[in-house]
């Protein structure tokens, strides 16, 4: 019956040192956490069409690529509703995950979106 007690003793500190040394590493300080995203994709998931809401960058020096999820571009209408918001046409679309890729030169801003197609 020892050899079992020391088992499980050791399994015991073998796994409170893994849980310490976890705690010990710091890799830096969390992510920053915004209230308001910077864009905004809706509906999600979409039927007819997608809207993209821009806070802080004009639509009108915006460039819209729309990937499926195997990275083929494709083809989309899109038409400026205000200086924030895009509305893309995503009817004729078959039902999937699509990556929409937006890019502003002049205002260094990138980034990549997913949303589902119904």
């Amino acid at each position: 019956m020892r050899p079992i007690y020391f088992i499980v003793i050791l399994a015991i500190l073998i796994s409170s040192v893994g849980v310490r040394a976890q705690s010990t590493f710091d890799f830096g300080q969390p992510e920053r956490q915004e209230n308001s995203k910077p864009v905004q994709l809706y509906p999600n998931p979409a039927i007819d069409f997608v809207n993209v809401r821009l806070d802080n960058v004009s639509v009108n020096n915006v460039s819209v690529t729309l990937h499926n999820i195997i990275g083929n571009e494709i083809r989309i209408e899109t038409d400026i509703l205000d200086e924030h918001t895009l509305r893309i046409k995503v009817k004729d679309l078959d039902a999937g995950y699509y990556l929409l890729a937006l890019n502003d030169s002049q205002s260094n801003f990138k980034g990549i979106y997913k949303f589902l197609k119904r």
